[in-house]
């Protein structure tokens, strides 16, 4: 009798065991995935990662993640539906803290410990996460301007003018985000107040290259990171999240455009349209830069430790090949496609090495390649009157990003059926 009065009990309170478990358990799946996108990872990643997650404790699931948001469903032991959504608001690129999460997955897959156990790993491991001071943070914004104004062709003056720009910069975005301002407004108030000084700087004769200063500090506003992430969200056939950051791209671009166009209007007084004299330096000296510009960006992206090392030498290679391309006679698609195929295959190599996520390195390696000079000069003729020549300058960039793309799609589907061959094979043995 006592057996027949119990059992009832015990199986409710079962069931509402398991049930908060699944919650709990879906709840820490989704949370990982929430910030992995909010430290700027690819909607590809986002999504494994919580599949990876709730398979270790052996739940079946259906993930859903875009760009803004991510949902999570399931359904549990007792026969009932679960669902979980977490909206993403804007963010910036946290790599350390992506690198990092991505090796905590790792470890909860392999290790599969009590959700509550892995829930607390999270909070401490978001905790431990490393970031820059601020003024680390504004001394990235200089070394960008800096190294990035000489490879386009600055002078020493100029590059302590892009300097001070990229600090112009790294001000203006930083107060904009902490009144929470729509990035594109923010984009184009950065652009503006940053070419400003520039032009009336060179209508003055205190600068040699206005031009180079400019394009050589827009390279902060470039959107790099998103740029990567849709072509390797296409690749992995989430077509929604790489047209929606596609988009977003060409709206950080139209920003930009704006911004120093402004710049322009309002000082034509001063500059007006004059010559912008561009100087050609040597190889090893546009090494250097380029070094200092990647090292720029690895503070930007909050990169540390010899994965900022590795990640600067990537840049600075992938750079050094596409002069190599130049020389050898190649026309600028070529060159730029050359030079693709090594970044994008140095990133997988290095991921796999170190265990950890392709995106930095290949962020950071193919930086140098992204035609933020393009966007300039589209801009700058269309303001001169050259129509055609401003048309054909805009074809030229959307050619370039093509040829980066492709080879970022040629290197990561190689690798990908490789690592499906491997894996096919591995499983025939087990």
């Amino acid at each position: 009798r006592l057996g027949g009065t119990r059992r009832p009990l015990i199986k409710r309170f079962t069931g509402a065991l398991f049930h908060m478990d699944y919650y709990l358990l879906t709840d820490l799946a989704a949370t990982m995935g929430y910030h992995l996108a909010m430290s700027g990872a690819e909607t590809f990643r986002v999504e494994d990662t919580v599949h990876r997650i709730l398979r270790a404790y052996g739940v079946e699931c259906e993930v859903f993640a875009i760009p803004n948001s991510i949902s999570v469903s399931l359904e549990a032991a007792n026969g009932k539906p679960l669902m979980l959504m977490k909206r993403i608001d804007f963010h910036g690129n946290d790599l350390e803290t992506m690198e990092k999460l991505n090796a905590l997955s790792r470890r909860i897959c392999t290790e599969r410990p009590e959700v509550d156990e892995a829930m607390t790993w999270l909070h401490e491991t978001l905790a431990a996460c490393r970031t820059y001071r601020t003024g680390v943070i504004y001394l990235g914004g200089v070394l960008v301007g800096l190294g990035f104004c000489l490879v386009f062709g600055g002078t020493l003056l100029d590059c302590l003018w892009a300097g001070l720009m990229g600090l112009i910069i790294g001000l203006v975005t930083r107060f904009m985000d902490k009144q929470e301002a729509n990035p594109f407004f923010s984009t184009l108030l950065a652009a503006c107040c940053m070419a400003l000084p520039a032009y009336i700087a060179a209508g003055l004769g205190l600068m040699d290259s206005p031009d180079a200063a400019i394009i050589g500090t827009l390279m902060m506003l470039v959107p790099g990171l998103p740029i990567t992430n849709a072509m390797r969200d296409i690749i992995y056939g989430d077509t929604n999240s790489g047209i929606f950051r596609l988009v977003q791209v060409v709206f950080t671009a139209l920003a930009i455009a704006l911004g120093t166009a402004a710049a322009w209007h309002l000082t034509s007084g001063v500059y007006g349209v004059t010559g912008s004299a561009t100087v050609t330096w040597q190889p090893l000296a546009q090494a250097v830069a380029v070094f200092v510009g990647c090292l720029g960006f690895c503070i930007l992206f909050n990169v540390h430790g010899r994965g900022s090392v590795l990640c600067i030498i990537g840049g600075v290679v992938t750079w050094m090949l596409y002069l190599l391309g130049g020389a050898l006679g190649c026309d600028v698609y070529v060159a730029n496609l050359f030079a693709s195929l090594f970044a994008a295959a140095y990133a997988e190599v290095m991921a796999r090495v170190r265990k950890c996520p392709a995106m930095p390195y290949l962020v950071i390696a193919i930086l140098p390649l992204l035609p933020g000079a393009g966007v300039y000069y589209t801009m700058s003729l269309g303001l001169e009157g050259n129509r055609m020549d401003a048309v054909a300058k805009g074809l030229e960039t959307v050619g370039i990003a093509g040829s980066l793309a492709v080879g970022i799609l040629l290197v990561s589907t190689v690798f990908r059926l490789i690592y499906r061959h491997v894996q096919g094979a591995r499983a025939e043995k087990s």
